[in-house]
């Protein structure tokens, strides 16, 4: 009977379906606890293809599943990172389909500095065992860009103190990338800044900046978190432009501080690093053309006084040349006895030439033998190349008429090598005939018609004094015939070929 009255106690008890029982257990929850601030250690994390992040915050003893949607994630300070301690704020909900409760967060603080630094630490050692932050990897400010590339948010302050410090100083063209500076856009919009202004092609449309500037004005660390982005430090090792880092105040050392090429504690120190002061170049070029003018005046006056030293230890020009001019003179003296003594040789060295009216005689001779040889030897040729043609066109079965105009173009060709023939044999012999003249007009013979004589002592030619007395016996050649006379006897007789004549002597 006790049995049966339990069975129907339990009989009067409402029945849920599972959606009903999830549906009130979900209003319950939210309904008794709402918005809720818990603080943890982040678990695991997972990054969905869809842009949503579920990951979980634990204690030493309990887990509470935590899910940010795509549309959440723009608003959180910090990225929830795996072994990080955060404070994570959001509404208390239950996931049906799993029978699980878990907090849709909406803001993330970091739990303490001392994490967040302990994070940076190791992220820097990271780096810094890549060889990231290697002073040998730091690539030259330009002394005066034509181009600069600003990343920073276009409606701040920065941007402002940027611009103005550089018109104040010497004014450039400033390139603006506008990105956000915190939140959890800041990282990945200014690592593609920064590629993009690398991206950019040298003298394009729009110019490729000569340097960088990252800016961003003070804040809280978890504000500037964003520089301290591993993926912001990497653009910027990677970037070939030159970049100064200018993020916070002058205590605030960033991530990107490390990696950049130079650092400036301030955006407006990042604008007076980038460019010089225009008057105080234009000061310099002045003074550095003074100095030059000065530098190049005094060398020329040093040259001047110089040459001037060296000149008066230099002797008189006419001193330099009156011994060259006396050798010139007394050369132009001596020229004409020379010229005519060297004449002189040379008609005599002619006279002695072995051309012979006998030789040219006989060339010509053989010249002739030759012609009247290959003359002969024509005619005969001609008709058996006649006879040999006439024999061929009777093979090929050549008319009458063909055979008489073949021979007709053999006779007339043997008439003109004839003709041809004969007048080179005349054309040869009156050019033999004028060079004998020509030999005949140079020669010694006619120097003799005009009352010189050639005089032989021993058969040798004699052209001095000493050479006449030393000889035995003397021969003179006259136009009209040769004489020989006594040598070394002081008195002889001078006799012509055969006859005794007195001495000459």
């Amino acid at each position: 009977m006790d049995l049966f009255e339990d069975k129907s106690a339990e009989s009067n008890a409402p029945e849920f379906t599972v959606s009903q029982l999830t549906g009130s257990v979900k209003k319950t929850l939210e309904g008794a606890f709402g918005r809720v601030r818990v603080r943890g250690e982040v678990g695991r994390v997972v990054q969905a293809r869809s842009g949503h992040i579920y990951y979980d915050i634990k204690d030493d003893r309990n887990v509470v599943a935590c899910n940010t949607w795509k549309g959440q994630v723009a608003g959180l300070g910090v990225i929830p990172e795996e072994g990080l301690e955060l404070i994570v704020t959001g509404k208390l909900s239950t996931f049906g389909p799993q029978s699980k409760y878990n907090i849709n967060v909406d803001s993330i603080e970091v739990a303490g500095a001392g994490a967040l630094m302990a994070m940076l630490e190791k992220r820097k050692k990271a780096l810094a065992a890549e060889g990231l932050f290697a002073p040998e990897r730091k690539k030259p400010i330009p002394y005066l860009p034509e181009n600069i590339g600003v990343v920073t948010s276009p409606s701040g302050a920065v941007i402002r103190d940027i611009l103005h410090r550089l018109r104040d100083r010497f004014p450039r063209k400033v390139l603006v990338w506008p990105v956000a500076v915190q939140g959890a856009n800041c990282a990945p919009e200014v690592a593609r800044a920064i590629d993009g202004f690398n991206a950019l092609t040298p003298g394009g449309a729009l110019p490729r900046p000569d340097l960088l500037i990252v800016a961003r004005g003070g804040g809280s660390i978890e504000d500037l978190w964003g520089f301290n982005e591993e993926i912001v430090a990497r653009a910027a090792a990677a970037s070939e432009i030159p970049l100064i880092s200018a993020v916070g105040h002058e205590t605030d050392t960033m991530l990107i501080d490390f990696v950049s090429d130079q650092r400036a504690p301030t955006p407006t120190a990042a604008a007076e690093l980038a460019v010089p002061v225009r008057l105080e170049l234009l000061g310099w070029a002045d003074q550095q053309g003074v100095r030059l003018r000065h530098a190049l005046a005094t060398s020329v006056q040093w040259r001047k006084q110089r040459l001037s030293d060296l000149s008066r230890a230099l002797p008189q020009p006419e001193a330099l040349t009156s011994t060259a001019r006396q050798r010139l003179d007394f050369a132009a003296e001596k020229l004409p006895q020379v010229l005519m003594s060297v004449i002189a040789k040379k008609r005599l060295k002619l006279a002695e030439a072995p051309l012979r009216r006998g030789l040219l005689a006989r060339g010509v001779q053989q010249d002739r033998r030759r012609l009247t040889d290959l003359s002969s030897r024509l005619g005969p040729a001609l008709d058996r190349q006649t006879k040999l043609e006439r024999e061929r066109l009777q093979r090929l079965h050549v008319r009458a008429p063909d055979l008489a105009v073949a021979q007709a173009r053999y006779d007339g060709a043997a008439q003109r090598l004839s003709v041809a023939a004969t007048a080179q044999h005349a054309e040869r012999k009156a050019r033999l005939t004028s060079l004998d003249r020509l030999r005949e007009t140079l020669g010694y013979r006619e120097t003799l018609k005009r009352g010189y004589a050639v005089v032989r002592g021993d058969g040798a030619l004699v052209t001095s004094q000493a050479a006449a007395k030393t000889a035995k016996t003397l021969e003179i050649e006259f136009a009209d015939g040769r004489m020989t006379v006594g040598g070394k006897a002081k008195s002889g007789g001078v006799k012509p070929s055969g006859d005794d004549q007195g001495s000459l002597f």
